[in-house]
């Protein structure tokens, strides 16, 4: 059996320490600001997130792309040369073509590689809720599946992974195609933080309003706390878009106090999802409870 190799993309958010140690690579996207195009690296490589989110505090906006064609030709071709049958964990495919896009490339590919394999993954999630499942994918290849068998845990496991995300306004969502057009009705009344998760299908939907920041923070916790399970071995993963440090931890201590998980994981909201959100949304991901919920 071939060895198997994780991939995902720049909509994963994973941190360089967390590719690192589960040993995931990630094709790249793209932003397009003032007319330049540069890579969606995770690591800031063209900017800081200072920089980039206040780009969109002065009021202008990122634009964001799919992975390109030549990208996925060149990620997939590197690893089919190293002799790995890959898996490609995508952003969920109501925000993003990559996965389809990935599908097509590596059916090219396999053409001339009869013995290898691809399977692409839409993780009907974005951000970090993409990177838990890449996570959950290296886990299974460390316990020796092979690459047909992740993609099949993968899909049949996506709907456990919960999201929930604070913004101060959904303004970057709408413009951005990210949050369904049926969650206006939340609109921007002074002091009200709109809560977010990904749904059944893969959407971002608004299913709360909450007055005051704080109180979003502790409704997010609480909602993570009803659906999580065995908290006490999981990692809760801590995104945000350049918050304030203060916020940080707090949230980072009300998940701490209330949720009894076994370790809190905090990282940047990436260039990708970042353009699309906006500054200063903050969010949590674990596995929990299967998502029904549909927009």
């Amino acid at each position: 059996m071939r060895p198997v190799k994780i991939l995902t993309d720049s909509c994963s958010d994973m941190s360089r320490d967390l590719r690192e140690k589960y040993d995931i690579d990630y094709a790249r996207m793209k932003t397009v600001y003032d007319g330049k195009e540069e890579w969606a690296n995770l690591d800031f490589e063209y900017y800081t997130p200072k920089q980039l989110y206040d780009i969109m505090r002065q009021g202008n906006r990122v634009l964001t792309t799919q992975v390109p064609p030549d990208e996925f030709t060149r990620i997939f071709t590197e690893y089919l040369d190293k002799g790995f049958d890959i898996v490609y964990v995508g952003c969920s495919l109501k925000q993003s073509g990559s996965v389809n896009t990935g599908a097509v490339v590596a059916r090219t590919l396999l053409e001339t590689r009869p013995d290898a394999n691809i399977f692409c993954v839409d993780s009907m999630n974005a951000c970090m809720g993409e990177g838990l499942l890449a996570i959950k994918g290296a886990g299974y290849r460390d316990q020796g599946l092979g690459a047909k068998e992740i993609f099949e845990k993968l899909v049949a496991e996506r709907k456990t992974i919960n999201e929930y995300v604070t913004v101060h306004s959904l303004d970057c969502l709408k413009r951005a195609g990210r949050v369904k057009a049926s969650a206006a009705f939340f609109g921007n009344l002074l002091g009200v933080k709109p809560i977010i998760i990904a749904d059944a299908k893969g959407d971002q939907i608004a299913v709360k309003k909450v007055k005051g920041r704080v109180n979003s923070f502790h409704e997010i916790v609480c909602m993570l706390k009803e659906t999580i399970i065995n908290p006490e071995s999981q990692t809760v993963y801590l995104c945000h878009a350049d918050c304030a440090q203060e916020e940080v931890d707090t949230l980072a201590n009300m998940v701490k106090e209330e949720i009894g998980c076994k370790d809190v994981h905090v990282s940047y909201i990436g260039p990708i999802i970042g353009a699309s959100i906006g500054p200063d949304a903050i969010g949590i991901w674990a596995t929990g409870r299967e998502v029904t919920l549909e927009g």
